[in-house]
């Protein structure tokens, strides 16, 4: 009886550890992703990425076919997080001044307002959305940073109440009226680098099983799964060490 004892405790105790402990591992990682479609009649598309674990969100940013010069300099291309409007992007009836865009200001009852400044450095708060000199340039761009996002970005993008704008129009593609405007959010700076020319919105990241071994995606899910694996494989060699703990005991008590 002893014997059987002794083997039980320590069996026992360590299918629980592992049962109590895989969970974690996935417990706090989301993955998003969005779909950036040309709007205001250019020509700029492309994809984002966001990768949240815990309040830490790793954006992933690739555009392509944006205006890469404005007044003769690299022409910086802002892009936000928005959340707490309609969740997705302004359609062309939003032009509430008839100047043929539709700003960022006319924009925010269907995007919302800015969450996150995704810029290169820095502060990453509403305030840095028209910090002209830390935002990517270039005629096509990938971008990748980590930074803290809050409880209600976070729940946003949950919901699916989360837009990703991409801004920084080519003036000369805009009426005389626009061209003559200034940025709303920054009087220095033409109309022209308020208006949004590529939009998503983000939703749960849709994931595919490889065939084969892969050597791209996202980790998350793959993490959620591995930890899915794990946790099954605790339940049930904790199931089987139970049940030749059991057997053990009953063979004990038939031979005493």
């Amino acid at each position: 009886m002893k014997k059987t004892t002794l083997l039980a405790a320590p069996a026992l105790a360590l299918g629980a550890a592992a049962l109590t402990l895989s969970p974690a591992a996935a417990a706090d990682t989301w993955s998003f992703q969005a779909q950036l479609a040309p709007v205001n009649n250019s020509t700029a598309a492309g994809t984002a990425m966001v990768q949240v674990t815990g309040d830490q969100a790793t954006v992933t940013v690739e555009v392509s076919d944006t205006p890469a010069v404005l007044q003769g300099i690299p022409y910086a291309h802002a892009q936000h997080i928005h959340i707490g409007g309609q969740g997705v992007c302004a359609p062309p009836t939003a032009d509430a001044n008839g100047d043929g865009v539709v700003d960022s200001m006319e924009g925010t009852p269907y995007a919302g307002p800015i969450a996150v400044s995704l810029t290169t450095a820095g502060d990453t708060t509403p305030t840095s959305g028209a910090a002209a000199d830390r935002y990517p340039t270039g005629e096509a761009y990938t971008y990748e940073r980590t930074m803290t996002v809050d409880a209600a970005t976070l729940q946003a993008l949950q919901a699916g109440n989360a837009v990703i704008n991409i801004h920084g129009a080519d003036p000369a593609a805009l009426s005389a009226a626009a061209q003559g405007a200034v940025n709303p959010m920054n009087p220095a700076l033409p109309l022209a680098t308020d208006v949004p020319i590529a939009c998503g919105q983000v939703v749960a990241a849709q994931m595919t099983v490889p065939e084969g071994p892969a050597d791209t995606g996202v980790q998350a899910a793959a993490t959620s799964a591995g930890a899915n694996g794990i946790t099954g494989a605790a339940a049930l060699g904790t199931l089987a060490v139970g049940a030749a703990v059991l057997g053990a005991f009953r063979r004990s008590t038939r031979t005493r």
